[in-house]
């Protein structure tokens, strides 16, 4: 009798890969049904102009566009999601082609309810509390240095720079330089606008569409600067530590194991507890402020940095809050960009200030920040390659920022070293230059 091999039935393998490929955190087809709901909702102008219905729309829209700007080549490694997230909303409703009711659901959250003070509360509090301690302590006293005299030079370079091109000083220096060096839009620009709110009574949604696209151009020009230093590195490995920031014994080592997830598995009521700490830090920033005068937002990023130095937050309550922090990024940071496109990012505006000064200022204060960091580490005994990279990020978009810059490099390893760059020195900015403002206020 004839043998004959029965081959598996691969009728399934197409619709396996349909739900396999997700947009956001539901499967492709599953997405689509959703999404026609509430396109449906909104063409009928049935959509709950709620909390319900606010979520509905920028979760569809966010999802939707920072899948797409994470798939397409090249793009993506710039900030794709990000800017398409904004952008597409904006350029939509520039085109009157946002439905009312779509808007109104999205004003409800975004505006009424806030959503935007607690995703704030949410990504700075888990971001510093969430962060290891020795990273903390060991890896802001190793890049204190070239963190703080680059930011101060590029602070320095680039209002000079914007003065020169017959831009005006205050402008330059708190809408173009500062959130460069700000950390990203979550940790960064988004608490700035907060606290720049507070002090010249514009709202935040408007500051936040002057202030982002900074962020974007510097993010673009840190990544190309990273992939240029890695092949300078190929060509003078007198420069390099392939991959090693500091130049002896190895003592980085020590930071890399303290970057491994201790989180452990999702616990629903530590991110409670998560949730809590967030609102709670939120609130005590705005106490301070009715007693300071200073913004609240502002001095709960100094609170929450101090209470993670001092140890005082139970060890799982911390947890929480970085297992809330990695819940809302993952899931609402897209969104988020997209309910500002819809409602605080005016097109028309925003390519106005877009001039060809504009682009050499951003620049200007990338190339401070690198160049400062390459020139510093001879001194530092650390390799300049790697140092300049790590100061590179200090320009870029967050945490996000830093995979792309560090991952064009092929230098993952210095992650660490990154996120101080990137948290405190975003942090440090933010809290330095409100004050400066206030102060010329």
């Amino acid at each position: 009798m004839e043998n004959k091999t029965v081959t598996p039935n691969k009728s399934t393998s197409p619709q396996k890969k349909w739900m396999d490929f997700k947009v956001g955190s539901v499967p492709l087809p599953v997405y689509i049904v959703m999404a026609a709901i509430i396109v449906l909702a909104g063409v009928m102008q049935q959509l709950p102009v709620n909390m319900l219905g606010g979520f509905a729309v920028i979760l569809t829209l966010g999802w939707l566009l920072g899948t797409i700007g994470a798939n397409i080549p090249i793009v993506k490694n710039f900030g794709g999601p990000a800017i398409l997230s904004l952008l597409v909303p904006s350029i939509l409703v520039f085109y009157n082609a946002m439905n009312p009711n779509v808007l109104k659901a999205a004003d409800m959250l975004m505006k009424q309810a806030n959503f935007l003070y607690f995703y704030i509360a949410c990504l700075v509090c888990g971001s510093i509390l969430g962060m290891n301690r020795k990273i903390l302590i060991q890896g802001l006293m190793r890049m204190i240095i070239p963190m703080m005299l680059g930011m101060i030079l590029a602070m320095g370079v680039g209002t000079l720079v914007g003065v020169l091109l017959g831009l005006e000083w205050k402008h330059t220096m708190f809408f173009i330089v500062t959130p460069v060096l700000a950390g990203g839009i979550g940790e960064g620009i988004l608490p700035l606008s907060l606290g720049y709110s507070t002090i010249t009574g514009t709202t935040s949604g408007a500051l936040v569409a002057q202030l982002i696209p900074a962020t974007i151009i510097g993010n673009f020009f840190a990544i190309m600067c990273s992939g240029l230093l890695n092949r300078l590195g190929e060509k003078r490995p007198e420069l390099s530590g392939q991959g090693q920031l500091v130049r002896l014994n190895g003592a980085e080592d020590d930071l890399a194991d303290a970057m491994k997830d201790d989180t452990g598995e999702i616990d629903l009521k530590m991110m409670g507890a998560g949730v809590l700490t967030a609102c709670t830090l939120f609130i005590l920033g705005m106490l301070l402020q009715s007693i300071t005068g200073f913004p609240g937002p502002v001095l709960m990023i100094v609170a929450a940095a101090i209470l993670k130095y001092l140890n005082v937050i139970p060890g799982e309550t911390q947890r929480g809050v970085k297992q809330l922090y990695k819940f809302i990024s993952s899931n609402f940071t897209f969104p988020l960009m997209a309910g500002l496109g819809l409602l605080y990012i005016p097109l028309k505006d925003v390519v106005g200030m877009l001039s060809w000064q504009y682009f050499i200022v951003v620049i200007s204060v990338v190339l401070t920040v690198v160049s400062t960091g390459f020139f510093v580490a001879r001194f530092l005994n650390m390799n300049p390659i790697e140092t300049a990279i790590v100061t590179a990020c200090q320009s870029g978009m967050g945490g996000t920022g830093d995979v792309a810059i560090l991952s064009t490099a092929n230098r993952m390893n210095l992650m660490p070293f990154a996120q101080v760059a990137t948290r405190l020195g975003g942090a440090i900015t933010v809290i330095s230059m409100t004050a400066i403002l206030r102060m010329l206020s």
